[in-house]
């Protein structure tokens, strides 16, 4: 078999071939299509005039038969088969056609009839070379049933998306799935009185999540700047400034490992509600998931790893204290700190900056009781220690007004009833801001942030949605890989 290089002198020689001796431009400007191949295909009526189309897309096969062949091409909806005679189009461009190759793109005016063997086809009456491939792509074949040369390792695929969408079709499904899951949850949020809107990326102080950021420096005004790693920051300061209803669907960044549910880029929704709380957060995310996964699959249950996963609402509450005495079996509100540090030390689990008894609860609430949390929960009242943007229950001041949403092991959503009392908020920030000294994900004081709260805010609702991570789910994918297009790769 040829090599890569080989192949591509040989096709780099057809284009000057093409060019130079057919005297044929084989990188056109445009080409107007109006047909795409599932249309096609599904307007056909054999008893009707045979219809007219203008259709482009790659060569995905060849069977050249002397002065006819036939061959077929992919669009951005499917394939649709091509019968090319040199009677038909001339022989000068059926000369063309004959040195063609499989990823070359071509557009085909004609009309649409049904083979002897029942294909519908495309009778070209012209045909024009639009773009010459020179690199080859794999060339998936089928045989009695069976596939051969699939394009399947995944790390081919992950860096080399753009053959992976040619080649593995169900790969452009899931994206396609993508876009209308978030086109859907901006409906949802649209007909609620939302606003879209847009904050910064680059941010002088980084805020809203415990997580290390990316940096960069400004030449011009010679300052440093983080990648945000939440959207939530900005977006409260819109909410002091009289925006009652805002969101954002945004890409954040944190510098963090990788892995099934993780990618230093992901994308998040996050939306904030004045005269609102947690309750109300609650409602707006079981709305989004069950009425999205109603749009997208037409039902709310779906498999994903083998589980039968039901976002049918309402959904169970339970506290964090109690989903340990619940399912872990510990009652640490029975507990001593000592006990609580053993435990913790005993299943693996490490507190930075020494022991706290509200993070060593948290900490054993992750490393006991998540990842049985299978079908959709809400786990409400986190200790206090664990943000310092939320409120507290004013009946147990140890314990915010919080929930985190798991589905089959993994958080998929975060809410708070926001904190809005301004010497409470500065002096939580300041108390968190401390915490850097022993713990890189703690970030700094945001005094710009902390003034406009203390301009006044209204009692805030606020929710953050990862939208890769819901992908996942109502795609029924294994990985965030595989519904990023383009995820974060070691370089080769």
């Amino acid at each position: 078999m040829e090599d890569s290089n080989s192949i591509i002198k040989i096709r780099k020689d057809k284009i000057t071939e093409i060019r130079d001796v057919m005297g044929i431009n084989p990188f056109p400007y445009k080409f107007e299509v109006t047909s795409y191949s599932k249309d096609i295909i599904n307007k056909f009526n054999e008893n009707a005039e045979p219809q007219s189309v203008s259709a482009a897309g790659r060569i995905m096969a060849i069977r050249a038969m002397g002065k006819a062949s036939f061959c077929s091409i992919q669009d951005k909806e499917g394939k649709i088969q091509l019968y090319v005679s040199e009677k038909n189009i001339g022989e000068k461009d059926y000369a063309v056609f004959k040195i063609l190759d499989i990823g070359d793109i071509v557009g085909v005016n004609g009309t649409v009839q049904k083979t002897k063997t029942g294909e519908i086809t495309i009778f070209a009456s012209s045909l024009v070379l639009l773009s010459k491939n020179i690199r080859p792509i794999p060339i998936v074949k089928e045989k009695d049933g069976e596939v051969f040369d699939l394009f399947a390792d995944k790390e081919l695929r992950y860096r080399n998306r753009h053959v992976d969408l040619i080649v593995n079709p169900a790969v452009r499904d899931t994206f396609v799935k993508r876009v209308r899951i978030i086109r859907h949850i901006k409906k949802i949020l649209d007909s609620k009185d939302f606003y879209e809107v847009e904050t910064p990326i680059l941010q002088p102080i980084y805020g809203g999540a415990a997580a290390e950021p990316f940096t960069t420096h400004h030449n011009a005004l010679d300052i440093k700047l983080y990648m945000r790693i939440s959207l939530e920051p900005y977006l409260k300061r819109l909410i002091v400034g009289g925006f009652d209803r805002v969101y954002e669907i945004g890409k954040c960044f944190r510098n963090e490992g990788i892995d099934r549910m993780h990618n230093p880029e992901f994308t998040l929704l996050e939306l904030y509600q004045a005269y609102a709380d947690y309750e109300d957060m609650m409602r707006i995310t079981e709305e989004i998931f069950e009425q999205t996964a109603l749009a997208m699959n037409g039902s709310t249950k779906m498999m994903t790893g083998g589980i039968e996963i039901d976002l049918k609402t309402p959904w169970p509450r339970m506290k964090v204290v109690d989903g340990l005495k619940e399912i872990a079996g510990v009652d640490v509100m029975n507990m001593s700190d000592d006990e609580l540090a053993v435990m913790v030390k005993k299943n693996g689990g490490v507190i930075k900056g020494g022991f706290n008894r509200g993070l060593a609860i948290a900490e054993l609430f992750e490393l006991l009781v998540e990842d049985k949390l299978i079908q959709p929960t809400f786990i409400t009242h986190q200790p206090v220690e664990t943000t310092p943007l939320c409120k507290v229950d004013y009946d147990d001041e140890r314990f915010l007004r919080r929930f985190e949403l798991f589905i089959n092991g993994a958080e998929f959503a975060n809410a708070y009833s926001e904190s809005n009392d301004p010497v409470f908020q500065r002096e939580t920030l300041y108390k968190q801001s401390l915490r850097r000294e022993v713990d890189d994900e703690a970030p700094p004081m945001d005094e710009n942030f902390v003034q406009a709260i203390e301009t006044g805010m209204p009692p805030t609702g606020g929710l953050g949605i990862g939208i890769d991570r819901l992908v996942i789910l109502l795609t029924g994918e294994p990985s965030i890989r595989d519904v990023l297009l383009f995820p974060t790769m070691k370089p080769e």
